[in-house]
C-alpha cells in the first residue's frame, strides 16, 4: 500500500512589515494572521487519515506545518527538496512584477523569464518537487501526506501535470495562502483531484508580497 493523496498545503502570512522579497532569507515566521490561515488549513482535513507530514525548512513552512502536527498527532519530517526556490531579488523591497522594469539594476536578471534568468530554473524546481512527491507518496503505508510547502513549487507542480508551459505570469497563480492543491495517483503518474482555499475569510487582510 501507499498514500492515497498528496496535499501541497502553502504556508501562511509572513510577518513582513517591510515588504521584503524574503525568499530563502531566515527569520521570516508566520504573523498572527498567518497562524489563523495555517490553523484553518488543517482544520479542513480534519477526519481524513492524514498519516505523514513533510515541510520545507523554512521558518514560514514550519510554522505552518505546526497545526498539522499538532491536530493529527504527526512529526514533522523536514525535506529541503520543497523549498522556496533561491532568486537573485532575495532582500529587495520593489514589488515583483511588470514594475521591475523601472530599477535597472535588475535589467539583466529578467532578461530571460522563460528559464527564468533571476533565479532556480523552473524545470529544477520541479524535478526536486515531483522527486519529493514520489517519495512521500512511497513512504506512506496508507492513508494522505501533507507537504508544507510554498506558492511557486506547488505552482509548477500544476502547470507540469496539467502538461501546461512552466514559464507564467507570477500574478496569475492560483495558489493562495494556505491553500491546499491535492494529488492523486494514477498508474505511474500523478495527476490533481482538488484545490481548496481554506483561509479565503481571511485573504482579504493579508498581504502576500515576499516571494517571486
Amino acid at each position: 500500500m501507499s498514500a492515497s493523496l498528496i496535499h501541497l498545503v502553502r504556508h501562511g502570512e509572513v510577518f513582513n512589515p517591510d515588504h521584503v522579497l524574503y525568499g530563502r532569507i531566515p527569520g521570516f515566521g508566520l504573523s498572527e494572521l498567518g497562524a489563523r490561515m495555517a490553523a484553518s488549513a488543517a482544520a479542513a482535513k480534519v477526519g481524513h487519515p492524514i498519516t505523514r507530514l513533510y515541510a520545507s525548512p523554512l521558518q514560514r513552512a514550519q510554522e505552518s506545518a505546526a497545526p498539522w502536527s499538532t491536530t493529527f498527532g504527526l512529526e514533522i519530517h523536514t525535506d529541503e527538496r520543497i523549498i522556496e526556490p533561491w532568486n537573485s531579488f532575495e532582500g529587495k523591497t520593489f514589488e515583483f512584477g511588470p514594475s521591475v522594469v523601472l530599477h535597472p539594476s535588475a535589467w539583466m536578471l529578467v532578461r530571460n523569464p522563460f528559464r527564468p534568468s533571476w533565479g532556480e530554473p523552473y524545470r529544477e524546481i520541479v524535478t526536486r518537487m515531483m522527486a519529493a512527491i514520489e517519495d512521500a507518496w512511497a513512504a506512506t503505508e496508507s492513508g494522505e501526506v501533507a507537504l508544507v510547502s510554498h506558492q511557486l513549487p506547488i505552482w509548477m507542480v500544476h502547470r507540469h501535470l496539467a502538461g501546461e508551459p512552466l514559464w507564467h505570469d507570477p500574478r496569475r497563480r492560483r495558489c493562495s495562502l494556505s491553500s491546499i492543491t491535492t494529488l492523486r495517483r494514477e498508474g505511474d503518474r500523478f495527476v490533481e483531484v482538488d484545490y481548496e482555499n481554506p483561509a479565503a475569510a481571511l485573504q482579504s487582510a493579508a498581504t502576500d508580497l515576499g516571494a517571486v
